[in-house]
């Protein structure tokens, strides 16, 4: 390689010196047609020279630099100002921007732009179907997508750049809070579809209009104004209002309105919208409210009731707030008060008609008049005492009569009573239930402490727990009857200033305690099941229905084992108190009274034997001196046959003694052979840890 590089400078250098001696001979030529013949004529003798190689020489300005770099036939300053004019012919191109072309071929399908680059885009036609008229020399903008793609094709779209103005203008006209215009295209689920700047936008149905829009329809096709009211860059969503336009204007009308507004001015208004609670009213470019309460004097479910969309109607103005722009109106106010005309001569004690049209827990409001309600408390409606609600009693549009209690014209209020219809049954009290009477009564409801039960309607009493029965021990009355049923009652006390009746059961009988006290005397023997149980005693059900206590020491069996529930034994009384009403009964008293009867006649008979034996002693010795010697053989024999009998007798109470002793070592050894189990259980376990 360095060979070859050093030939080609020896052949630049010789290219460069052929150059200079063409210069050379050039200048010479030009000044030999300035310079005259003999000038050069003489010059050429006195140059005239050996032939011979002429000797060459080297150029002064010779730039030595550019050897061995490629030979550039234009200057610095040239080569830039060439430049300069052909970045002139080319523009800078940045892709995904927007930029303006120019239309330089077209066909049917196709279009040809040119925005200034090495080469031209071609672009489908279909993207330009907003000008129709597009011809050759048109400016249009277009969307650089890429420079060049795998065929080195520039790839741009007119339809990309269109859309991008349109966000950039649709932002623009929300940051300014521009007017806009746009074409209603269809309808959509709650809205309008609006195209604007191309960009398909919504239109919700309640920004349409400040009045209630029924029918889409009616906008689809038109061209309307708008304002942009929120835009998702993220989601390319855009929400337009045209109710926004109005909003502005109303506003001003809003004021110069309310400004005019005084109370108690009547107006004429639109029926607007009508909900559960009111009536929106038109009054021409400011809403007003009627209340449901403020339609009519009457009650009503619904305000459809008294008004229908898009009536006109004559308003009074109740209220109004300048600053918050809210404005009460009433439409029962044109009319009189129906307590206004309501009957002069309607007076206390007086019966009127009327239909139920509120029923509530406590009572229930009748309307007499139209407007006109008085209210039947709960406890006006039954002389009874037992507590309910007037659901039990009346029904909404039910027609009934009462009687007036209480009348204010002023408050307008009035209270009635529908049990005053009726004598109250508590006026003759005494007569209809004296003391000791027997009466059916119904079981209405319990209590810890008795029942109350219902005589007739509006005659209620109290049987107390313990008037319920003469041998059994209640703690709640529901152990002895239920809710609704009947029972048979004893009048006990009647107190008619408090309305109060003490009523009994358990005296529809006899005291059977007069004769238990013959029945169940102390000692005497009874067959007995335990009921109940517990740590303290059990309760024993006896004979005749009447129930006694053992005590826990007293259920203790023969073989040591304790009575337990459902068991049947028999039981000893060892207590009886009639005025206690209280029985206590012993089953250990039953076998220890045995052993204990069986000692005792041990005893005696021991005894009797020894003061035998001590007699016969005593005569012996009386007769020892008339002892003979067959005497003293009989004497011999009886004392023999005594001590055998003593100890027959010891023998017998020794061998039952020993049995005792065995039978309880093998009780005791039967409770250890488990415990035993166990821990060997538990040494095996341990071991095995």
């Amino acid at each position: 390689m360095t060979d070859e590089t050093n030939l080609n400078d020896q052949e630049n250098v010789q290219e460069n010196m052929e150059q200079q001696e063409n210069q050379a001979e050039t200048k010479l030529e030009a000044q030999a047609q300035e310079t005259p013949v003999a000038e050069i004529t003489e010059t050429v003798v006195a140059e005239e020279k050996p032939i011979g190689k002429p000797k060459r020489t080297l150029d002064e300005n010779f730039d030595w630099e550019t050897i061995g770099k490629k030979h550039d036939n234009y200057s610095g300053k040239e080569r830039k100002q060439l430049e300069e004019l052909y970045d002139k012919t080319l523009s800078s191109v940045v892709e995904q921007q927007v930029v303006e072309g120019t239309i330089v071929g077209m066909n049917n399908r196709e279009v040809v732009v040119n925005i200034g680059f090495k080469s031209d885009a071609v672009v489908s036609l279909n993207e330009f179907r907003d000008l129709p008229d597009l011809k050759v020399g048109d400016k249009v903008d277009v969307y650089v997508e890429s420079q060049e793609n795998l065929t080195g094709q520039l790839i741009l779209s007119h339809k990309k750049a269109k859309l991008l103005k349109a966000w950039d203008r649709v932002n623009e006209a929300l940051e300014k809070d521009e007017i806009i215009t746009g074409f209603v295209k269809c309808r959509t689920k709650g809205g309008l579809i609006v195209d604007v700047f191309g960009i398909e936008a919504f239109l919700p149905g309640s920004q349409i209009d400040v009045k209630p829009i029924r029918d889409y329809d009616v906008f689809v096709g038109k061209n309307m104004e708008f304002k942009v009211v929120k835009v998702n860059n993220e989601f390319k969503n855009v929400v337009v209002s045209h109710k926004a336009l109005i909003e502005d204007e109303l506003e001003q009308q809003k004021s110069q309105i309310i400004a005019k507004l005084e109370k108690g001015q009547v107006l004429e208004g639109i029926v607007k919208n009508i909900t559960s609670y009111g009536v929106f009213i038109d009054l021409g470019g400011v809403d007003g409210l009627i209340h449901i309460t403020d339609l009519s004097w009457g009650r009503i479910n619904h305000p459809e009731e008294i008004v229908t969309l898009d009536e006109k109607i004559q308003v009074v103005i109740l209220d109004f707030d300048e600053g918050k722009k809210r404005i009460a109106l009433g439409l029962k106010q044109l009319t009189p008060h129906p307590w206004e005309s309501l009957d002069a001569n309607l007076k206390v004690g007086d019966k009127v008609k009327g239909k139920v049209v509120v029923i509530a827990d406590y009572g229930a409001f009748i309307e007499i008049a139209k407007g006109v309600e008085g209210l039947i408390h709960v406890s006006e409606m039954s002389w009874s005492q037992h507590l309910r609600t007037a659901h039990d009693f009346l029904k909404v549009n039910d027609e009934i009569e009462a009687v007036i209690l209480t009348l204010d014209r002023e408050e307008r209020k009035m209270s009635l009573g529908i049990k005053q219809l009726i004598p109250d049954p508590w006026t003759n009290i005494s007569e209809r239930y004296p003391v000791h009477s027997k009466h059916e009564a119904i079981v209405r409801n319990f209590t810890n402490f008795g029942i109350f039960v219902e005589l007739e309607e509006g005659v209620d009493g109290l049987i107390h727990i313990s008037d319920l029965s003469w041998s059994k021990k209640i703690k709640h009355p529901a152990e002895f009857t239920k809710i609704g049923e009947k029972i048979e009652v004893v009048v006990l006390e009647v107190d008619t200033e408090n309305r109060r009746l003490s009523l009994g059961h358990k005296q529809l009988e006899e005291n059977p305690w007069d004769i238990f006290e013959t029945v169940f005397m102390v000692d005497s023997i009874h067959k007995g099941t335990i009921v109940n149980a517990n740590d303290k005693g059990a309760i024993i059900s006896l004979p005749y229905g009447v129930e006694g206590f053992a005590p826990a020491r007293h259920l203790l069996k023969e073989d040591n084992s304790n009575a337990r529930t459902d068991e049947t034994l028999d039981f000893k009384v060892i207590e009886f108190s009639k005025e206690n009403k209280k029985i206590l009964v012993s089953h250990t008293r039953m076998w220890q009274d045995v052993i204990n009867a069986e000692k005792a006649k041990d005893a005696a008979d021991k005894k009797a034997k020894d003061t035998t034996a001590k007699k016969v002693v005593k005569k012996i010795k009386d007769n020892l001196e008339k002892t003979t010697l067959g005497d003293i053989e009989a004497l011999a024999n009886l004392k023999s046959d005594m001590e055998q009998t003593e100890r027959d007798n010891f023998d017998k109470k020794y061998k039952e003694k020993q049995t005792k002793k065995a039978e309880k070592k093998e009780e005791a050894n039967n409770e250890e052979e488990p415990k035993a189990e166990k821990n060997e259980a538990d040494g095996e376990i341990k071991f095995e840890e």
